[in-house]
């Protein structure tokens, strides 16, 4: 059966037509944050298997919304955003912000994805923040439903973020204890660091400048800072 023709001609509708297929917008975002190869886009995503990601990739790449990149030297493969998604870019923000304003916190974070969670924050540890050696932290999430539960992040002078899912067995300066849903929350804008503690969903002990300068060295999201964001009621967390 032909398919019926739109009833009006509707700029929107085939708007959300063509950027349908799930994990687009996503992987735009992604893209638009700095990822470039595959394997950078997939851990920042998160929930999506590389055979999915690599037919969305096509699938993009024939609407004209990415171009995929190989250097024949060395087989390394780079995606990058055409300019017919960089123009998306206004239409994206105005969702996030929406988003922040009108879906409550508790269903637009329902279920966070720790490894993508810890991945990005490589991306939000204002290293000129932290002092000029090298900062050990581990972070440990009780009620993490993976297997991997903590994570160790390695800062150093003139280097780029270290993440480790496995003991790198060196002396840890800060010790962050929180719950998957508490950190996400403070990162997107929906609760404090404040509030956290208070509420017994997040701990941080041993170095006293690192425990109490957080809110200096972790980035918070861009759109932690849009206007009527919606708060994490308190009963949406146990106390660790």
């Amino acid at each position: 059966m032909a398919r019926k023709p739109y009833g009006i001609i509707c700029p929107i509708t085939h708007a959300c037509a063509y950027l349908e297929p799930r994990w687009t917008l996503q992987i735009l975002s992604e893209m638009w944050a700095g990822a470039s190869r595959f394997n950078d886009i997939r851990r920042g995503i998160g929930n999506i298997s590389p055979g999915l990601l690599s037919r969305r990739l096509k699938e993009m790449e024939a609407k004209g919304l990415i171009e995929r990149i190989e250097d024949r030297a060395t087989g390394v493969v780079d995606y990058i955003r055409t300019d017919s998604a960089i123009d998306l870019e206004p239409a994206m923000n105005a969702l996030a912000v929406w988003a922040q304003r009108n879906i409550e916190a508790e269903v637009a974070i329902c279920e966070p994805n720790l490894s993508s969670l810890m991945w990005k924050m490589r991306r939000w540890i204002v290293r000129d923040a932290l002092p000029r050696r090298r900062v050990v932290m581990r972070f440990h999430f009780p009620d993490a439903a993976s297997e991997y539960d903590t994570y160790w992040m390695i800062a150093s002078p003139d280097a780029e973020i270290e993440l480790c899912c496995s003991d790198p067995k060196l002396d840890v300066d800060l010790f962050v204890e929180s719950g998957v849903l508490s950190l996400t929350s403070i990162i997107l804008g929906r609760t404090t660091i404040a509030r956290e503690k208070e509420a017994g969903s997040l701990f941080l002990s041993g170095d006293a400048l690192l425990a109490r300068t957080m809110n200096r060295w972790l980035h918070l999201s861009d759109y932690s800072r849009a206007e009527g964001v919606l708060m994490l009621r308190q009963k949406a967390r146990a106390p660790l």
